[in-house]
């Protein structure tokens, strides 16, 4: 494929580890994701979208080009789901969290809108894995607003799509947590986020609108999305100690 019109092709490292140490020091700071991303990711869009259309289903999905953020914004949508559904457990993140998918798409245009923005398939790829990531918080089972939570799904995101980015912020997080914790609780959870992602069908070739009325059980077990109990491990273990691989700020809050 070729590549995304006016870029270099060529990464950038000392903007990516200025960000993934901020990142560290405040793991609330979102807009630093999206610079490793921007820094880190390159062809990363164009080679999932290469997949996408080489799929049975992806010709279609890409011809239709869903926007995930206007889908989980309609809120008249998110409450028509049933109850046991993928779209219910969304709609119970939502009320959980106080989060909306208006809200990441902010973050993100803020820091680049052109990128984001653009009309363009790359484009459309981009904003489709970003939209999904609330999603495979439901999935997954790995809890929002949690700094083990976010590390191990970064870590199953790069195992779905690549992208040195999620890897680099996966690993800053996993060498943090021996230094916060001095033990591997923290680590193995993130490992086998990875290893939950590669064992998973790709979740970016899933039909969104269908995905969210099937039952969730059904989905997981479909999809092949395992148990997360090490993820589940470490939180009963590190308890409260967890804020602290958030930063300063969480940590004190």
């Amino acid at each position: 494929m070729p590549p995304y019109p006016g870029t270099s092709g060529r990464r950038d490292w000392p903007a990516a580890l200025d960000a993934v140490r901020r990142l560290m020091r405040d793991a609330d700071d979102t807009r630093q994701v999206f610079r490793i991303m921007r820094a880190l990711n390159v062809g990363n869009a164009p080679a999932n979208y290469a997949r996408l259309i080489a799929s049975a289903e992806g010709g279609r999905l890409a011809y239709d080009r869903v926007e995930l953020s206007e889908l989980l914004s309609d809120r008249a949508a998110v409450e028509r789901f049933a109850p046991g559904t993928v779209g219910a457990a969304y709609r119970d993140f939502l009320a959980t969290t106080g989060y909306t998918a208006d809200g990441l798409v902010a973050v993100s245009e803020s820091e680049h809108e052109s990128a984001w923005g653009a009309l363009h398939p790359y484009g459309w790829m981009g904003r489709r894995i970003r939209d999904l990531h609330d999603l495979w918080h439901v999935l997954t089972g790995y809890e929002t607003d949690d700094p083990l939570g976010e590390a191990a799904l970064v870590a199953f995101s790069f195992a779905q799509v690549g992208g040195l980015g999620w890897a680099l912020i996966a690993a800053a997080a996993a060498a943090k947590s021996f230094v916060v914790a001095r033990n591997g609780l923290f680590a193995r959870a993130v490992w086998e986020g990875y290893r939950h992602g590669r064992s998973a069908a790709w979740l970016v070739g899933e039909d969104p609108v269908a995905l969210l009325d099937e039952p969730l059980d059904r989905a997981r077990a479909r999809l092949g999305i395992r148990e997360p109990r090490a993820y589940r491990h470490a939180r009963r273990e590190l308890g409260a100690m967890i804020d602290s691989f958030g930063g300063t700020e969480r940590a004190a809050a």
